[in-house]
C-alpha cells in the first residue's frame, strides 16, 4: 500500500538533511567537470543502493515491541537534530579522483563510488531506517527518501552554487533539525502513551 502523506514527509525530512550534506558538493564537484547525466546516473545508483540497505535495517526495526521502537526512534530523531544543529561547519577538503576519461562507465562509476563510500552510515541513511521503522510502510519511505536524495543530487550536480546564493545553508540546516525535532516528539509521545 502506497501512502503520499508518508512518502511526502520522509521527501521532506530527508530532503532538508542531505541538502547541507557534503553530498551537494560532491555533486557539483563532478558535475562541473563532467557530463551532468553520466554523473547523475552513478549519483542515482548509490542513492538506490543505501535507501535499500536504510529500508532494509527499518524493516527489521519492526519486529520489535511498539513502544521500543517507538522510543529509539524519537532519541534518534534528536540526535540527529542535534547534529545538525552543533555540528561545526567544516570546509571539505575530499578531493574528488578524476575518471581517466569522459566515458558513461567511467564517469557514472565514479560518481557511483564516491557517493556509496561518502555516504555510507550518513545521517541520512540512519533517518531513512528510522521513518521506515516509524511508519512501517517500507515503499512509500522507500521511494519518499530516493526521490529527496536525486533532487539533492541533481541541485548538487546542476546548480549549487546558485541555491546556496539564495537559501542560506544555515537557514536550511535549522529547519531540517526542527522538523527532525517535531518528529522526535511525535515518537516519544507515542512510546510513552502507547
Amino acid at each position: 500500500m502506497f501512502s503520499f502523506t508518508v512518502m511526502a514527509i520522509v521527501f521532506g525530512v530527508i530532503f532538508l538533511a542531505e541538502l547541507p550534506d557534503k553530498t551537494a558538493l560532491a555533486g557539483l564537484m563532478l558535475g562541473t567537470r563532467y557530463r551532468a547525466s553520466y554523473v547523475f546516473a552513478g549519483v542515482a545508483a548509490a542513492f538506490a543502493v543505501h535507501v535499500a540497505l536504510a529500508i532494509a535495517a527499518g524493516s527489521v526495526l519492526t519486529l520489535l515491541p511498539h513502544r521500543l521502537v517507538q522510543g529509539v526512534v524519537g532519541v534518534l530523531f534528536l540526535a540527529g537534530a542535534a547534529i545538525l544543529l552543533f555540528k561545526k561547519d567544516e570546509e571539505e577538503d575530499e578531493e574528488v579522483k578524476a575518471p581517466s576519461d569522459q566515458s558513461f562507465w567511467r564517469v557514472a562509476g565514479a560518481g557511483f563510488t564516491l557517493i556509496l563510500v561518502a555516504e555510507f552510515g550518513d545521517l541520512t541513511q540512519i533517518m531513512t531506517a528510522n521513518l521506515a521503522a516509524r511508519y512501517d510502510d517500507p515503499f512509500s519511505v522507500g521511494i519518499g527518501a530516493v526521490l529527496a536524495l536525486w533532487a539533492v543530487g541533481a541541485l548538487g550536480i546542476l546548480g549549487g552554487r546558485t541555491l546556496m546564493k539564495y537559501v542560506p545553508l544555515k537557514l536550511i540546516t535549522k529547519i531540517a533539525a526542527l522538523v527532525m525535532i517535531a518528529l522526535a516528539g511525535f515518537s516519544l509521545y507515542e512510546a510513552i502513551a502507547g
